[in-house]
């Protein structure tokens, strides 16, 4: 892992691997008491959901995380933090969002991730931590580039001690 400014990059060989960073976020977002919302980028099986699915795992969800294209929100509000899971790929307009009350998941100590937060430009927040995964060889490339004061405090703290690591 390589940390330059405000941007953090790492290869991840194995999907154990990426779900190993979702659980260092779910670490991250545990000490916070902040809102914390995330952009997951990157094209189709790139691994946003597996990510998403460690991150929930790190919070100790124990049932099945599926990416939620159809219903664009998966929320896991037993969670501490509260998490709410969002798939934007089937998103018509962005002006969508503003009808399933959008806003009122980015408060109090929520933590939103959100996949093809493209297709929600001009009606989503700013993300705090925006990860990008792309294919390179048979794993991944991961860059993770901290969007606020916030999102660059918890890159600083993070630690990767897993499978790829």
């Amino acid at each position: 892992m390589s940390m330059v400014g405000n941007e953090c990059r790492l290869f991840l060989e194995t999907e154990a691997g990426t779900e190993c960073l979702g659980g260092e976020l779910a670490r991250l977002a545990k000490l916070s008491d902040q809102s914390l919302t995330v952009f997951l980028e990157g094209d189709l099986g790139m691994g946003k959901t597996t990510l998403s699915r460690g991150v929930m795992r790190g919070l100790g969800h124990k049932g099945a995380v599926k990416s939620p294209t159809y219903t664009l929100v998966e929320p896991y509000e037993d969670l501490v933090p509260p998490v709410y899971h969002f798939d934007l790929y089937r998103l018509g307009d962005p002006e969508e969002l503003e009808y399933m009350g959008i806003r009122d998941y980015f408060s109090g100590t929520n933590f939103c991730l959100i996949e093809w937060p493209e297709r929600g430009q001009g009606v989503l927040p700013e993300p705090d931590i925006e990860i990008c995964l792309e294919r390179k060889g048979k794993g991944r490339a991961v860059i993770l580039k901290a969007r606020s004061e916030f999102g660059a405090t918890l890159l600083s703290q993070i630690e990767l001690m897993g499978p790829d690591s």
